[in-house]
């Protein structure tokens, strides 16, 4: 079951239906960043949604309304699970954290995710021009911690091969017999370039792109 929360300032409420709720929040000005809640299995109520609403505020002054935030809530037993997706321009941004409380299961997200940027600022500044919405960002944020830890990574090895014309079920069986766990291959019923690739749940997963 899924609950799905989406808003600006203030706050508006539209019933959907009983399974889902649509909370929507007006921008006084036009830079309000979006911030959609998903809950699955579980309700995640007004009162939540304006907390963790609050914890990613900090981000409105760098981004605005150019920055759409997705946070999924799952519960796993006692633990509860968040991911947190930011869409900036064409650029995603995405990391999750566990924890028994789900805002402080936020707040390790958040931590995560800004992590994640300051590691790859160097290589962000060296591509500035694909990312000036993170000029002002990245001159508040501290230089990455154990900066020899997170020595900037470079493609060291390249490889070619030609795409195959398979189905779905010929590339998850030609990934296994090849043990690696993803396989790009040419679907032979769209011509589209796909990946396969294993899920840490045992299952596949399938990336389809779009033109």
């Amino acid at each position: 079951m899924f609950f799905v929360t989406s808003f600006f300032f203030p706050l508006r409420i539209i019933r959907v239906s009983t399974s889902k709720e649509v909370l929507e929040k007006k921008p006084e000005g036009s830079d309000c960043m979006k911030i959609t809640t998903q809950g699955i299995g579980i309700h995640v109520g007004e009162r939540l949604e304006e907390k963790i609403a609050d914890k990613l505020s900090k981000f409105n002054k760098y981004f605005g309304e150019d920055a759409v935030f997705t946070i999924k809530v799952r519960p796993e037993r006692d633990i509860k699970r968040v991911e947190i997706t930011l869409r900036l321009e064409n650029h995603i941004y995405r990391a999750e954290a566990k924890d028994e409380e789900i805002l402080s299961a936020v707040d390790r997200t958040v931590d995560k995710l800004e992590s994640q940027i300051r590691r790859q600022k160097t290589r962000i500044e060296k591509q500035i021009h694909d990312y000036s919405y993170m000029k002002e960002y990245l001159s508040d944020i501290e230089d990455a911690e154990d900066e020899d830890e997170h020595e900037e990574k470079t493609i060291i090895k390249r490889k070619t091969f030609a795409l195959v014309p398979m189905t779905q079920d010929d590339a998850v069986l030609q990934m296994e017999m090849l043990g690696h766990s993803f396989l790009v291959y040419l679907d032979a019923e769209t011509g589209n370039v796909c990946v396969v690739y294993k899920r840490k749940d045992g299952n596949y997963g399938l990336i389809e792109p779009t033109y």
